[in-house]
This record gives C-alpha cells, sequence and structure tokens, in this order.
C-alpha cells in the first residue's frame, strides 16, 4: 500500500505528502498525529512521510481522515511505545474497502476539507472534488471532526457501546464527554448508511 506515488512519482516534494509524527507514546494527549503538508516543504527525520501507491489524493484524504480519527488513535496506543514507525503503520488497522462506500467518501471529503486551508492546496483539493480554504471557524472544523470519528467507528463495526470505551479509556483525564456526545449523534445520523 504504502510506496511510489501515482504521479510525480520521481519527486513528490512538488506535491502535498501526507507526513506523521515518528516520536511519541502512550501517555501524549494524542499518539497518531498526522497532516498534510504542502508542497515543497522540507521535513525533518522523524515526519514520516506516506506515499500512496495504488491511488490518488482521495486514498491520501482517506487515510488522512482514519489516521486523525479517536478510534484509530486509541488502537495505535496499544503498540506504540517511543516511536510510530512503519513497522508499526503498515499491519495498523486501516479499513480501506471502506473508501468507496458512502461512510468512507463522507470521511474523505471532511478530511481534505480540514486539509486543504489554502491555495498551496489547490491541485490536491480539486483531485478529491473539495473547495480549499472551505473551512471558516473553529465550530465547523470541530464539527467536521466529530463527524470522522463518528464515520471512522462506524467503519470499523464499532457498536455505540464501544464507542463510548474507546473514549473513556482514550486518555486519563481528559474532558471527553462533550466530543463524545457529538461523536454518538453524528454515529446515529450514519448508522443507516453503513448498515446498508
Amino acid at each position: 500500500y504504502y510506496g511510489l506515488s501515482h504521479k510525480d512519482a520521481g519527486f513528490p516534494y512538488n506535491r502535498p505528502r501526507l507526513a506523521f509524527r515518528l516520536i511519541t507514546n502512550q501517555t501524549n494527549s494524542r499518539t497518531s498525529v498526522a497532516c498534510l503538508i504542502p508542497p515543497r516543504i522540507p521535513l525533518v527525520n522523524s515526519a514520516n512521510v506516506v506515499i500512496v501507491d495504488k491511488g490518488d489524493a482521495s486514498s491520501e484524504a482517506f487515510l488522512l481522515a482514519v489516521m486523525c480519527s479517536i478510534p484509530y488513535d486509541w488502537s495505535i496506543r496499544r503498540w506504540v511505545e517511543m516511536n510510530f514507525t512503519f513497522e508499526i503503520l503498515r499491519p495498523s488497522p486501516v479499513p480501506h474497502r471502506q473508501i468507496d462506500t458512502v461512510i468512507g467518501r463522507k470521511a474523505l471529503v471532511n478530511a481534505a476539507r480540514l486539509a486543504a486551508i489554502d491555495e498551496r492546496y489547490s491541485e490536491w483539493a480539486e483531485e478529491v472534488g473539495v473547495p480549499f480554504g472551505s473551512v471558516q471557524t473553529d465550530d465547523e472544523k470541530n464539527e467536521l471532526i466529530y463527524e470522522i470519528d463518528a464515520l471512522v467507528s462506524l467503519m470499523y463495526g464499532l457498536s455505540e457501546d464501544q464507542v463510548v470505551h474507546i473514549f473513556e479509556t482514550f486518555h486519563r483525564g481528559w474532558d471527553y464527554q462533550p466530543r463524545l456526545e457529538r461523536v454518538l449523534e453524528y454515529y446515529a445520523m450514519w448508522k443507516g448508511q453503513a448498515d446498508a
């Protein structure tokens, strides 16, 4: 799944790239920290770059949605001690087959809208089919994040009780209740699509 890019294979530095933080642990507020790096921005060796082999910008957006979700992060915490490496990423539970479903498409669109913050991402955003710079407020950003958590939970086939357990056990002392309530509302809204 991870190898040379579908285009610009010789020099992916010229296009946006998905990167995730190498140095992390189970007690950080987040263990899986991923983002879309703008084109022509160099990275240090503690930022792992993922080049999608069989896919396109939509595949990158889908992987970004999953990696930035609480359910995925919860599972990664069971494996990471000090470094989140490719050896952990490769076998990690990414629901690849869900990318072409209604909920998979919605998750990747949300992630693409969140990632494509300005004109530097214009070509990438166009490839996914979203406008760049479309998320204007913190409230809108948060709602897209909560919806991604719900959509990824459904892609994993989690029950509502399992979603609650993930939030309750994710990080000691964090104020998860307001976020969980919104995630469960989106979960209920999309559950019919996941069952279809």
